[in-house]
């Protein structure tokens, strides 16, 4: 039976489903971050069609508009697609207009787990593996390997490896599908399969798209030409989005490998690493270990090379 595990670490809250001992779905939330669902009571700053409400210093555009609210009024909004990162940091978060009270998003349902824990379930189930994915863009599968690229109009899926054509499409076509789940891959999703003749055997490959990944989703048919799109409900940034903003992505994966030390430790990182932790993180961290926290920049360090130890 599947498993939603929650483990609430510094910076963030780590958010996965585990069937099989196997992460199959993963997604994170940034505590600076107001996460979809939440509903705000804003200002409306820009009317039209391209209306803007703003609660805080926080802008949130209106896709659908504001009628019957004039610019400078109060209104209550829902997000409906958080703050981004990675390759579009400049867009801003989308909200709808309702008559709901405010509230903050509905509550993870599911089994939190002690940060740090002694037995870390999370690594069990695979999380570095997956943080390494979504840093390289690059997932294994049996026979070949998908290559992820972020572009600000989609994510787009290669499929190469060296099986004969028609098993490559629907091996990779089921490889990519699991791994927009686990990876939590959402908005216009394209994928470049191998191109194969015969409208049976495109039709088996879409239909491994349908098997391997849950709804809701649309898709087009795989064209002649071996493309394949999917469009997914966006309300959230997938994992490689949050790992294309590499020194806080790495800031954050660093202070849970740290969190397991006990007494003073020393982070050792990457300078845009270390600018990347927040004061009240440290803070965090020195009370979760029990002892000071220093830290050495090393420029010479890889972002994903970070470590703790203590001194």
């Amino acid at each position: 039976m599947p498993e939603l595990l929650i483990e609430r670490g510094i910076g963030e809250t780590r958010v996965v489903e585990v069937e099989d001992r196997t992460i199959v779905a993963a997604r994170i939330l940034r505590d600076e971050v107001v996460p979809a669902g939440t509903i705000l009571a804003a200002r409306l700053i820009t009317v039209g069609r391209f209306a803007v409400a703003q609660t805080g210093d926080q802008e949130y555009m209106l896709p659908k508009g504001a009628p019957g609210v004039t610019e400078g009024a109060t209104l209550t909004i829902e997000v409906t697609r958080e703050a981004l990162a990675g390759v579009e940091p400049w867009k801003r978060p989308l909200g709808r207009v309702t008559d709901a009270a405010p509230a903050r998003a509905p509550d993870l349902i599911g089994s939190t787990i002690a940060f740090p824990s002694p037995e870390d379930p999370l690594e069990a189930a695979g999380w570095s593996d997956l943080l390494d994915e979504a840093r390289s863009g690059i997932v294994s599968f049996p026979g070949g390997e998908l290559r992820i690229a972020l572009t600000p109009a989609m994510t787009l899926i290669d499929v190469d490896g060296h099986l004969p054509p028609e098993q490559l499409a629907v091996a990779g076509a089921i490889a990519a599908a699991r791994t927009i789940r686990r990876h939590g891959v959402c908005g216009s999703i394209g994928i470049d399969l191998p191109t194969i003749s015969g409208k049976a055997a495109r039709q088996t490959v879409a239909e491994a798209v349908d098997a391997n990944l849950p709804a809701p989703f649309e898709r087009t048919a795989m064209n002649g030409f071996g493309f394949l799109q999917i469009v997914r409900p966006r309300r959230c940034a997938s994992l490689f989005e949050l790992a294309a903003d590499r020194p806080a992505f790495e800031a954050r994966a660093l202070l849970r490998r740290a969190a397991r030390e006990a007494g003073a430790i020393e982070l050792v990182a990457h300078p845009s690493v270390l600018a990347a932790l927040k004061p009240a993180w440290l803070d965090q961290l020195a009370a979760q270990v029990g002892g000071a926290t220093r830290l050495r920049a090393d420029p010479a360090c890889r972002m994903a090379a970070a470590h703790a130890h203590r001194i």
